[in-house]
């Protein structure tokens, strides 16, 4: 990873808006509008767009914490932008700032954690976990 140049990286994402992305497909609301896992989802893949040129190969990233604050409804057939700037690297642990918006309107705003990560190391780690959870079980 690139560090010295990861800060101030910025990433963008788009989403237009379906019925399966409301607060009532999710079962978390009876209103119509973007439900908060889409806002999540979309302000994620934009901190994950503005890493794609520093890491290395055999690298990616995950979230470890992610904290948004809701101003605004949105609805189905709208389309909503997230924006992702690097504002914190330490370590191998980066901080993003990510605003989204729609129509110039901000919908929702906050602070993504990615952490980077050895793609091969990560995924054996997971699977020696998850056989360990599964041999307990039985």
């Amino acid at each position: 990873m690139s560090k010295e140049k990861l800060l101030g990286a910025v990433g963008m994402s788009s989403l237009t808006i379906r019925p399966g992305d409301t607060a009532v497909a999710s079962g978390i609301s009876d209103l119509p509008v973007v439900a908060s896992s889409a806002l999540i989802n979309l302000a994620e893949s934009a901190s994950t767009a503005a890493l794609v040129e520093f890491l290395e190969p055999g690298e990616t990233s995950h979230t470890l914490t992610s904290q948004l604050h809701y101003l605004s409804g949105v609805s189905i057939g709208s389309t909503i932008r997230a924006h992702a700037t690097c504002i914190e690297v330490s370590g191998n642990q980066l901080t993003f700032n990510v605003e989204i918006n729609h129509e110039g309107r901000l919908i929702a705003s906050g602070t993504i954690l990615r952490k980077v990560v050895d793609r091969v190391s990560y995924m054996a780690r997971t699977a020696a976990e998850g056989l360990l959870v599964e041999k307990k079980i039985t």
